[in-house]
């Protein structure tokens, strides 16, 4: 067993938690830094909670800039990016546009299969070892086509996954609702992933921060780190409102905030926040069992224990949470589109949810260590994936941590590449 280190997370998300898991478990002693309270209140509790192993194609892919040019002149898509002179986000944009080429889908694909085949198998883990349900169910997932258009484009990629090794499955509309006959359905045809699942994120937060608390992990909540103390190419301190944090290692994990958290470092991340709505209705008119994403409106419906969760939408604006009521609209809109049985009265008085989803250009996460300073890792990056690759980042973190190599190449996602 390696030598134990004292570890600074920072960031108390999904990423940041599994982190700090799987760094336990390997007998470190951590402390976690999280601007936000005990109830996670700055944490991505309402996203789609999808574990995904369909998702193998990267946001930066063939076709994706002009998709997003065309839905930027309707006030209801769901994609934005609002206009701004600044240097980040043309940055972030030329490097986008420069990442979204087939040869980086081929490339991209198979590290995005294995990481998140690799949290699933740990999902299953972590449904037996925190004592307690959170939700995970493996019903898989139906990508839901209104146009047959839609359908033979998601058709090219269940040929894709089953290149990669994944089932993948082209259904007729009657096919598909005898995967899910909890829900009348009005569609052209789907996709269905078996492979694919479910949980409850903000019940999953909870069992695994209980864990943590059990386990010995420390936990400095409400503080947000102002600065750093360094020396001779390492990082000695974080210094947060609450005090500093002296540690062996620091394991960046803080999200959208990554780039501001280090840019005192001289570290420039590229990164955009790609701010995401949902709504969580607790008596919906059925329930599927099966979770879905709406193609053409690019929405996700998750079945969970607090309810159905409907959330869509990705709108890079900044570091800003405030809610655009055309857009969240727009995923109203278009749920009785592919479920009749709905109404937009179903949606009344059930409150919005906002969060920030960290974005890198390539669309793939940043994991591993830094070059400017050895003892800083990065864990962040993940976009809309925090919780479908949450524990494989853990776990890869927690064999770094330990002087261990990763089971996973993890050479494409050095946070170093943009430079």
């Amino acid at each position: 067993m390696s030598t134990a280190k004292e570890i600074c997370v920072v960031g108390g998300g999904v990423i940041g938690l599994c982190t700090a898991y799987y760094a336990m478990k390997q007998g470190h002693r951590v402390t976690v830094i999280e601007r936000g309270g005990p109830a996670h209140d700055s944490c991505s509790l309402g996203n789609a909670g999808m574990i995904v192993p369909s998702h193998f194609i990267p946001l930066a892919a063939p076709g994706m800039v002009a998709l997003g040019a065309k839905m930027m002149l309707r006030p209801r898509s769901p994609f934005y990016v609002r206009p701004r002179p600044d240097a980040d986000l043309i940055r972030w944009g030329a490097l986008f546009a420069k990442s979204a080429t087939a040869a980086h889908v081929a490339n991209s694909a198979p590290i995005l299969r294995d990481l998140h085949l690799a949290s699933r198998a740990r999902y299953q883990e972590l449904a037996r070892d925190l004592g307690d349900d959170f939700g995970f169910t493996k019903n898989g997932l139906l990508m839901l086509c209104k146009t047959q258009s839609a359908l033979q484009e998601e058709a090219h990629t269940a040929e894709m996954a089953c290149k990669l090794g994944m089932e993948a499955k082209v259904l007729t509309p009657l096919e598909t609702a005898r995967v899910d006959p909890e829900i009348t359905m009005d569609i052209a045809g789907s996709v269905y992933f078996p492979q694919d699942g479910h949980l409850t994120p903000q019940i999953f937060i909870e069992r695994l921060t209980k864990a943590l608390e059990a386990g010995g992990v420390s936990f400095l909540w409400g503080a947000e780190v102002t600065g750093w103390g360094t020396a001779s190419g390492r990082i000695v301190s974080a210094r947060t409102d609450a005090g500093e944090v002296a540690a062996d290692e620091y394991v960046l994990a803080g999200g959208a905030w990554s780039p501001r958290t280090v840019r005192d470092l001289g570290i420039r991340l590229p990164m955009q926040a790609g701010k995401g709505y949902s709504l969580t209705l607790p008596k919906p008119p059925q329930t599927p069992r099966v979770c879905s994403i709406l193609m053409e409106a690019r929405v996700a419906v998750t079945p969970m224990l607090s309810g159905l969760r409907i959330g869509g939408t990705m709108e890079v604006t900044g570091l800003d949470l405030s809610i655009s009521w055309p857009r969240v609209d727009g995923i109203l809109e278009s749920v009785p589109k592919y479920f009749p049985r709905f109404a937009p009265g179903d949606f009344e008085n059930v409150p919005v949810w906002s969060g920030l989803r960290p974005c890198s250009p390539d669309g793939m996460p940043y994991v591993g260590r830094f070059d400017r300073y050895r003892n800083l890792i990065a864990a962040t990056g993940h976009a809309m994936m925090g919780i479908s690759l949450g524990p494989a980042t853990g776990e890869i973190l927690a064999d770094i941590l330990s002087d261990h190599a990763p089971k996973i190449d993890i050479g494409a996602l050095s946070p170093d590449r943009f430079h």
